[in-house]
Order: C-alpha cells, then sequence, then structure tokens
C-alpha cells in the first residue's frame, strides 16, 4: 500500500522560506507570483491492505514526527 503525507503551514504562520522563494522567482523573471506557501511531502509505502489500520498509523506517524501540528496541517492519501 502506498501512501502520501504533505504537510503545509497553518494559515497565519510566517513562512520566510515560501517568502524566498516569492522573491527568488520574480528576480528570475517569473512575475505575477503573489504568493508562495512550502511545505514537504513524505512518500511511504507500507506493508498490509487494511486502509483503516494504515491510516491510523500514519496519522500516529504525522502526530509524532513528520509535522509538527501547533504550526503546521497534514494531509493524508492512501493508495493500492
Amino acid at each position: 500500500m502506498k501512501a502520501r503525507v504533505t504537510v503545509t503551514l497553518k494559515n497565519g504562520v510566517l513562512d520566510p522560506q515560501g517568502q524566498a522563494i516569492e522573491g527568488s522567482l520574480a528576480s528570475l523573471g517569473f512575475g505575477g507570483v503573489k504568493g508562495v506557501r512550502q511545505g514537504k511531502v513524505f512518500d511511504l509505502v507500507l506493508d498490509g491492505s487494511d486502509e483503516e489500520a494504515a491510516r491510523t498509523q500514519l496519522t500516529g506517524m504525522c502526530e509524532k514526527l513528520l509535522a509538527n501540528t501547533v504550526i503546521e496541517n497534514y494531509q493524508i492519501e492512501i493508495s493500492n
């Protein structure tokens, strides 16, 4: 089973890396970009075929390691 976890900053949390990327894009001639929010993507391969058990396990991973839940949100996608 494959899973993708996408971690992004919560609304209202400053994103200095996103701001730096936005500035760099402008200096490279890519005009019209009015905002960039940086995040992380984790692609995982899991044993088993129980989607509910996988979601529970992935949620634990996010809560304990993959995301700082004080300032970040996460989204879990599972595929076979």
